[in-house]
This record gives structure tokens, C-alpha cells and sequence, in this order.
């Protein structure tokens, strides 16, 4: 049995993994956490087991980049499949590159999810058409890096926040950073990306098809 738990705050969104992989026979759901301060806890319990946890990576409080380094430095040898709201050519080779072993936007997740937990299981690494064609073009010489690929995994998750219209403290509460840490990595994005304000930066991902 592939054993599988299960990591997201939208509890909808659990039922419906949850019902998607109950149709397989082989995999069987062995828990789930709406956050990581909940995830951490029963992973400090002496019976957590599993062998592919499905982490949402766009959850409040501490998530994404960081929230997976720090599960791979707790448990090296846990194979995670991360789901996220980007599309996979924005995010999917940072989380790769912080220890993921694959990547599916929640756009596509239903169509490829046991695929990739299949994959994943039996060869350590999931990879689409598109990922695979990305890691190829990551380890050749970038001469021409757009500004936004050389923001920080935590500048880059804000910047997303913010081109979609967030204001600043909403940002700080969702992801439990203070109002004026966030101010501060506002300032670093707008000059890395060289613009003046949130409507200059919307543009600025929609012209880079960050956001639609």
C-alpha cells in the first residue's frame, strides 16, 4: 500500500484528494494537517509514517519554500509532492531545488495527481514534459535572467501576493510576518524589479505572464 498524508487548509480541498485517492486500491490516506504548526506536531508522534505527503504550498502562517526545506531537513527521506495555485514554469524549480519530489498546479492536480504519486513512489521523482524541458534550460548559462528570477523564494511569494491586489497587512497575517517585514520586503522587490508601486508591479507580472 502506498500510504499517503495529506497537508492543506482548505478542507474541501482534502475531502477531495482524499476521495480521489480512495478509488485506488493500492494507496490508503494515513492523515492530514490544515497547517504546518498541526503537520509538525503529529510528525513529532512515534507512529508517522507515510511515503508521499501532499503539501499545499500557499497555506497561512509558515508555507511554501521555507515550510519544505525545513520537512526535508526533519525527515531527509520524505517524498513530497507539492500542490500549488502557480503554475508550475513560475515555481515548480524552486521547490524542486528545496528538496520536492514533484510539482503539480492544483489547475491540473486531478488529471495527474496518481500519476504522480505513482511516479514518485517507484522512481523517487516526478516530472511533467514542461518541468523536465525547465531543468534542462536551469543548468545551461543565463545571460539573460528576467529581474523576477533573481528575488528570494520569500520575495518572490510576496510578490505574488501583492501583484494580485493584497494589501500589505493582510499579507503579514496570512503569512504571520510583521506589517513592517513585509514593508521591508516590498521595498527589496519593487527595486529589484525596478518599479515604483503595486500598479507598476502587476504589470510587471501580467507583461511576464506571472499572473493572468
Amino acid at each position: 500500500m502506498i500510504k499517503v498524508f495529506i497537508v492543506d487548509d482548505h478542507e474541501i480541498i482534502r475531502e477531495g484528494l482524499k476521495k480521489i485517492l480512495k478509488e485506488e486500491s493500492d494507496f490508503i490516506v494515513v492523515g492530514e494537517a490544515q497547517d504546518g504548526v498541526q503537520l509538525f506536531e503529529l510528525m513529532q508522534k512515534p507512529d508517522f509514517d507515510c511515503d508521499i505527503m501532499l503539501l499545499d504550498m500557499n497555506m497561512p502562517g509558515r508555507s511554501g519554500i521555507d515550510l519544505l526545506s525545513d520537512l526535508k531537513t526533519m525527515k531527509p527521506e520524505l517524498h513530497i509532492l507539492v500542490l500549488s495555485i502557480h503554475p508550475e514554469d513560475k515555481f515548480a524549480l524552486r521547490t524542486l531545488k528545496a528538496g520536492a519530489s514533484g510539482y503539480l498546479c492544483k489547475d491540473t492536480a486531478l488529471d495527474e495527481l496518481v500519476v504522480a504519486i505513482r511516479k514518485i513512489y517507484a522512481k523517487g521523482r516526478y516530472l511533467s514534459p514542461t518541468l523536465a524541458e525547465q531543468l534542462a534550460f536551469d543548468v545551461m548559462p543565463q545571460q539573460d535572467a528576467l529581474p523576477h528570477e533573481q528575488l528570494s523564494n520569500r520575495e518572490l511569494e510576496i510578490m505574488f501576493m501583492l501583484a494580485a491586489g493584497k494589501k500589505v497587512k493582510d499579507i503579514a497575517a496570512e503569512l504571520t510576518l510583521s506589517i513592517s517585514t513585509v514593508f521591508t520586503y516590498r521595498v527589496r522587490i519593487f527595486e529589484k524589479l525596478k518599479v515604483k508601486n503595486n500598479v507598476e508591479l502587476t504589470h510587471y507580472a501580467i507583461t511576464n505572464k506571472l499572473i493572468e
